[in-house]
């Protein structure tokens, strides 16, 4: 019988399910789990081939007939903000992230329920307690960060923290080349700042500063409407069958 290390990463295939992005199509998954010392070299590895991380399990899709879903990931020092995004930056210059460890807080959670309630009434993560946001948070043996975004305040500028109500979360992985943005959420009131896209060119930004060459967003969906605008960041590299192809 072959005998397999402790540190051998076993992968498994999940049953068919209904697409959360493309109506009328079934995905399927395989997946590995992310423990022991070496979860993150292997966290590392396999996000260069597509996987994403979700709490101590890797995955990405191995659907039988579809290849919609794509991995991308942002070329940080050459990204140009568009005008578009230029105004979103602008309307968000009176907010600040700060970078925190992974640990969750009543506060954190009160803004995921909104988000939640908000906007994914009827999704798979709708019926989440505050201990699964707990595990969402805590269950990570990579490295993991929480970035909070709230207003910006007399001192930011010296001890980069904001003041008042929290604003935005993004929950974030530290890859060797790049940051992960596993899972990032908002107030709904919030909408008209586009939080959302305000978040991802912070990391951008972040990414830059830390000497990472790539912001990872996870799955670019064409023709989605929750994953297509991921498509708007570029220069980006979009992995293929032949590896990762830039597209400007």
């Amino acid at each position: 019988m072959t005998q397999h290390s402790r540190d051998t990463p076993q992968f498994y295939l999940t049953a068919p399910s209904p697409c959360p992005y493309l109506p009328g199509r079934h995905e399927r998954k395989v997946f590995t789990h992310l423990v022991g010392d070496k979860a993150g070299d292997l966290n590392d590895l396999l996000t260069h081939g597509g996987f994403r991380r979700s709490q101590s399990i890797a995955y990405r899709p191995a659907c039988d007939q579809c290849r919609a879903c794509v991995s991308v990931r942002v070329v940080a020092n050459e990204f140009r903000p568009s005008r578009n995004f230029r105004k979103v930056l602008a309307r968000n210059a009176d907010i600040i992230g700060e970078q925190r460890s992974a640990v969750p807080t009543s506060e954190q959670y009160s803004v995921f329920r909104a988000y939640l309630d908000h906007r994914h009434f009827d999704g798979g993560m709708a019926d989440m307690t505050v201990l699964d946001y707990a595990m969402m948070v805590e269950d990570s043996h990579v490295e993991t960060r929480m970035i909070e975004y709230r207003r910006r305040g007399p001192d930011s500028a010296i001890n980069g923290r904001g003041t008042g109500e929290l604003r935005a979360v993004a929950l974030t992985d530290v890859l060797a080349d790049g940051l992960s943005m596993v899972y990032s959420f908002f107030e709904p009131d919030q909408a008209n700042r586009s939080p959302g896209t305000f978040m991802i060119l912070d990391h951008i930004g972040r990414a830059r500063r830390m000497g990472l060459p790539y912001v990872y967003l996870g799955y670019w969906v064409a023709g989605s409407r929750k994953m297509d605008y991921k498509g708007r960041f570029l220069p980006q590299e979009r992995l293929t069958a032949e590896g990762w192809r830039r597209v400007d």
